[in-house]
């Protein structure tokens, strides 16, 4: 089981306290909803113009107000980087899924095989459509695009499942490149009650 002895990232880590104010306040403010500073913050700090961009196409994507809900973004999540093996993402946003379809199980059923979970037949498009697009990007095309459609997805939900597929593409490849450790809080979150 792994400890706190073990390094976050195979590059430097930054603190909180260590970023630029304007970042310092955006992971503070994150820190102060989840209780701890997630390892993603730490990891990506040491090139803060990075970060800074990363945080701002995540909160365009992931924050939008319209399209999909804020479940199944974490849905699309948790299906893409289970599909790419992305321990870090699957550990964290498996985390954020539990707690935003307030399911304890989704996530790590999605996780482990996407292709098989039984979903509605909402949640079975839009899954489908991230596999079609993370698996296989060179062979994605309009008959993927049709089957969403006759499943309901409309053309801005489309988008949705395809902007936040692409952004964890990124994601879950600075996680294998940094060897990036989740936190353990992530492990029980949206499994246990919350303390407050």
């Amino acid at each position: 089981m792994g400890t706190m002895t073990e390094p976050v990232s195979r590059f430097p880590v930054v603190e909180p306290e260590d970023l630029p104010a304007d970042l310092r306040e955006r992971v503070d403010e994150i820190a102060g909803k989840s209780g701890f500073v997630p390892n993603i913050f730490r990891a990506l700090g040491h090139r803060p113009a990075e970060l800074r961009a990363f945080l701002d196409y995540h909160d365009a994507v992931m924050e939008h107000p319209d399209g999909l809900s804020k479940a199944e973004r974490e849905l699309v999540v948790v299906a893409t980087s289970g599909a790419n093996h992305c321990t870090y993402c699957i550990v964290a946003h498996g985390a954020i899924l539990r707690v935003r379809a307030k399911d304890a199980e989704l996530a790590d059923r999605v996780s482990s095989n996407p292709w098989q979970v039984e979903l509605d037949e909402r949640g079975r498009a839009i899954i489908d459509l991230a596999l079609a697009l993370s698996h296989d990007s060179a062979a994605f095309g309009d008959p993927d695009l049709e089957a969403a459609r006759e499943a309901g997805l409309t053309e801005e939900e489309i988008w949705d499942v395809g902007a936040v597929t692409a952004l964890f593409a990124m994601s879950n490849r600075l996680a294998h490149l940094t060897a990036l450790r989740p936190n353990p809080e992530f492990y029980l979150m949206g499994r246990l009650p919350r303390e407050r």
